[in-house]
């Protein structure tokens, strides 16, 4: 089959979203399927190429708005749009956001392909995080109302629907999405890349290394981490390794969060790294955190962290909160030990009793381990979609 996969993120990066794609544009072409991918451009990767076997095409941003987002993603979807009516006909247009979205849908029918919408995230709940004065004024109030009706015409009129949890299956259909539609992908882990390796040796070795890899967008909870890390300091000498990406404003804030606390020794902000390192700084970590807080973006609307499930792949004893996406991977005091969202102290606690205990740090990473081996591999996730997509083309989808 021809299909075009379009995606508003910079492939490849540091990100999630960006390990996420790649690794469906390999299930699709390991497939046989033609792969015509369409993504944003940093300005620094080719406008047009190869990867992973598919033809890209990377969308700039209209001149003199690179530092807009809203210009930069109604840009993409025009683009994505003209190369639809412009471009090669598609068996299959695959899409994750709405800025295309909505020009796809409404445009299949006299295109000839279905459409199978990807959500992992939605603009109405996601940008007011990234961009606070959205929802304090009338304008920023009456763009995310139009966002939410963009996105409920668009849940309604796509052929199919994949997200990353059961959490966000229930929330989709909320907003009138047809349950038979959708089919629950979780995130992966590619398991020859991350593996387990043994935990770092604790005697006669401090500190004792925290650690966290992702983005420092709010809903991860890197100031409920930060706050919590005294706790810890009181009991046993350990030092915080945040790798990840972030704005400056993020790093400022975080960086004087920690001044304030009195522990900016103990805490060592690190840039992302190329995703094929991550698991060399897994392997350095006595413990990993997810530190999601309780917010309608991991509540409601859902997730699936794929830094847990590389936590758990790579065999490291795991803190995370106490959330249903987060129990959706593991299972509390079996292979993650799970905190009370939004306490700090909470989470000191479970990281203190992890970093005390040897014998329970090894049982939940050897667990954790054969669990994501088991069910989370990104080759499993690969073979959903692909039937998703042969369900779309043949006539029949097995949600």
């Amino acid at each position: 089959m021809h299909i075009l996969y379009s995606a508003f993120d910079v492939v490849p990066s540091p990100k999630g979203a960006s390990t996420h794609i790649t690794q469906f544009v390999r299930g699709l072409m390991g497939a046989g399927h033609t792969v015509h991918l369409m993504t944003a451009s940093d300005g620094v990767l080719p406008d047009v190429g190869m990867y992973e076997g598919a033809t890209v095409t990377r969308v700039a941003p209209p001149s003199g708005a690179a530092d807009s987002f809203l210009a930069r993603a109604l840009e993409f979807g025009r683009a994505v749009h003209e190369h639809v009516l412009n471009g090669p006909s598609y068996d299959v247009v695959h899409f994750r956001s709405i800025w295309d979205g909505l020009h796809l849908v409404q445009g299949a029918r006299v295109g000839g392909y279905a459409t199978l919408f990807e959500v992992n995230g939605l603009p109405s709940i996601e940008l007011k995080y990234h961009y606070p004065r959205l929802a304090d004024s009338p304008e920023g109030q009456a763009l995310l109302a139009k966002m939410h009706g963009q996105e409920a015409a668009i849940l309604a009129s796509c052929d199919a629907i994949v997200c990353p949890s059961d959490v966000t299956r229930t929330f989709l259909v909320s907003l009138g999405a047809p349950r038979a539609r959708i089919t629950v992908i979780p995130n992966g882990v590619q398991i020859d890349e991350f593996y387990p390796s043994p935990l770092p040796p604790r005697v006669g070795r401090t500190p004792l290394i925290i650690l966290y890899v992702g983005t420092l967008a709010p809903w991860q909870g890197l100031d409920g981490l930060l706050t919590a890390l005294p706790h810890v300091l009181a009991e046993l000498p350990v030092h915080l390794v945040i790798v990840g990406r972030g704005r400056g404003r993020q790093l400022k804030q975080l960086a004087k969060q920690a001044r304030k606390l009195g522990i900016e020794e103990a805490v060592t902000l690190e840039p992302a790294v190329p995703h094929h390192a991550v698991p060399g700084r897994i392997a350095q970590a006595d413990v990993c955190v997810a530190p999601l807080v309780y917010n309608d973006r991991n509540v409601v609307q859902g997730c699936c962290p794929i830094k847990l499930i590389e936590y758990m792949a790579a065999a490291r004893p795991i803190v995370a909160a106490n959330l249903p996406v987060v129990r959706e991977l593991v299972r509390e005091d079996v292979e993650a030990l799970l905190y009370a969202p939004d306490d700090p102290a909470d989470l000191a606690r479970q990281l203190v009793r992890v970093l005390q205990d040897r014998d329970l740090a090894e049982g939940l990473a050897g667990r954790a381990a054969q669990r994501a081996a088991e069910r989370f591999t990104w080759r499993r996730a690969q073979a959903r979609l692909l039937r998703v997509v042969d369900g779309l083309v043949g006539g029949g989808l097995d949600a």
